[in-house]
């Protein structure tokens, strides 16, 4: 099931690389909501796709307002050593489109032209 969220941008992380080649990186949106407004979703592409991560970071500051779907993951591990059950979850970012109201660079404006449906920019991931 995929999930819908607007805000701004608060901090976008450095991007983490692993040896296998593949890498992540999260960034925190502040919704603006009264309970729960901050946000942090990551970003995991494997090696094929790794450069979605540079663009994600060329093409989004802290302050753009976006639009973000994503997926809730979650993933359960148990100590060995002690039987404790823990549960982990993330919010998987596969979808970020600008809102209006950002104003992209001169860069930004030339390699992602305005889309017909609602004018809004689309980013390559």
């Amino acid at each position: 099931m995929s999930y819908k969220v607007q805000g701004s941008i608060v901090s976008i992380s450095e991007k983490q690389m692993f040896p296998a080649g593949s890498g992540k990186l999260t960034f925190k949106v502040d919704t603006g909501d009264q309970y729960n407004d901050a946000l942090e979703f990551e970003l995991y592409k494997g090696e094929k796709y790794v450069e979605h991560l540079d663009n994600f970071i060329k093409f989004n500051k802290v302050g753009d307002n976006v639009d973000v779907e994503f997926n809730l993951k979650s993933k359960a591990w148990t100590n060995p050593k002690t039987n404790e059950e823990r549960t982990f979850t993330s919010l998987s970012c596969w979808k970020v489109e600008k809102l209006e109201g950002s104003t992209p660079s001169p860069s930004q404006a030339a390699e992602f032209p305005a889309t017909d449906d609602n004018n809004s920019e689309q980013l390559p991931f």
